[in-house]
């Protein structure tokens, strides 16, 4: 979450009125994040998070995204889902940007995650899955193999401004990656951005998924990799098995994996440590003037792809074939 867009007391008030939601009490803009404008907005009925939906986010994704969480909720998960206003819309226009109510869920983010949260993660992360295989519609990943030779091409002019080497790296790994993407894998819809942040915990338990905006059709066992990146490395860069075998053991209660997912896990985990470096190093050099957010270093991404890319054996990340 961020805030691109600043939004006037008056101009939200003039929102609200077409919904059966209360009346504004107070509302704050979130900094964290990097892709839409968000403000946590409490009225007089309840808590809700108010979504600006910026440039970067192509409008006609917009159905899938909200379409796709009320799935979800229907289906018994636990995350936010978009509020509709008295006529049933759910996608309104504010400040000239597509926005939606999203319902609040109650929780906080674990900022160092144990190996409990990482197995709950990995059970509720299957059940979404699951979940939305029934869901019936669908959208390519834009930040899969070939978005990533996009980024490589606008970010490798500089990348060595940024970290020394940096650039013959990010060629090295897309020739490999190209070369060794495992297609053929089981696929679905995956969250695709199920980062400590998007996830709450109430009282130790989890409470809910959030921000879905990355959500998209592709190879299942990537949304795991891309939670082993995110979850099981600590604060000094170390991998924590651990962390790793619990995850792994959690998503596998609810959906096994089959041999083939587990034997692809090196190169679907250097896969999602190359997308969330290219991300971040296109953020770090394009950097929005004036704009409430937090700007990721890609630095942290450099070292998880450089672990990545010397390990040998699925056995490394906890699994056995």
């Amino acid at each position: 979450m961020a805030v691109y867009t600043h939004v006037s007391a008056d101009e939200i008030e003039a929102f609200l009125n077409s919904y059966d939601a209360g009346t504004v009490v107070a509302f704050k803009g979130i900094a964290e994040g990097v892709e839409n404008s968000n403000y946590i907005l409490q009225t007089t009925k309840a808590t809700y998070i108010l979504t600006l939906y910026e440039k970067r986010v192509n409008p006609d994704d917009l159905p899938f995204f909200l379409g796709l969480m009320d799935h979800l909720v229907k289906k018994g998960c636990n995350t936010a889902a978009p509020v509709a206003d008295r006529k049933g819309n759910v996608l309104k226009v504010l400040c000239g940007r597509p926005a939606a109510l999203i319902s609040f869920l109650n929780g906080l983010s674990v900022s160092r995650p144990g190996p409990d949260h990482c197995y709950q993660l990995g059970q509720e992360m299957a059940r979404m899955h699951l979940a939305a295989a029934d869901f019936d519609l669908g959208r390519e990943n834009a930040l899969s193999v070939a978005g990533w030779q996009d980024l490589v091409s606008q970010c490798a002019g500089h990348a060595d401004d940024v970290a020394a080497g940096l650039k013959e790296l990010l060629h090295d790994e897309m020739s490999f990656l190209k070369e060794n993407w495992p297609y053929g894998l089981p696929e679905g819809i995956i969250h695709a951005d199920l980062f400590p942040d998007n996830v709450f915990f109430m009282d130790g338990a989890l409470s809910g998924l959030i921000d879905y905006y990355f959500a998209c059709n592709d190879i299942l066992a990537y949304d795991v990799a891309i939670c082993l990146n995110a979850w099981c490395f600590e604060g000094d860069g170390a991998f924590n098995m651990t962390k790793a075998m619990w995850l792994l053991k959690g998503y596998a209660e609810v959906r096994p994996l089959s041999n083939d997912e587990m034997a692809a896990m090196p190169t679907l985990c250097r896969g999602a440590a190359f997308r969330f470096l290219l991300s971040r190093l296109y953020d770090w050099l394009n950097q929005v003037e004036g704009a409430l957010v937090q700007v990721k270093d890609p630095a942290e991404y450099i070292r998880k792809l450089k672990f990545h890319r010397a390990v040998k054996s699925p056995s490394e990340y906890g699994l056995d074939l």
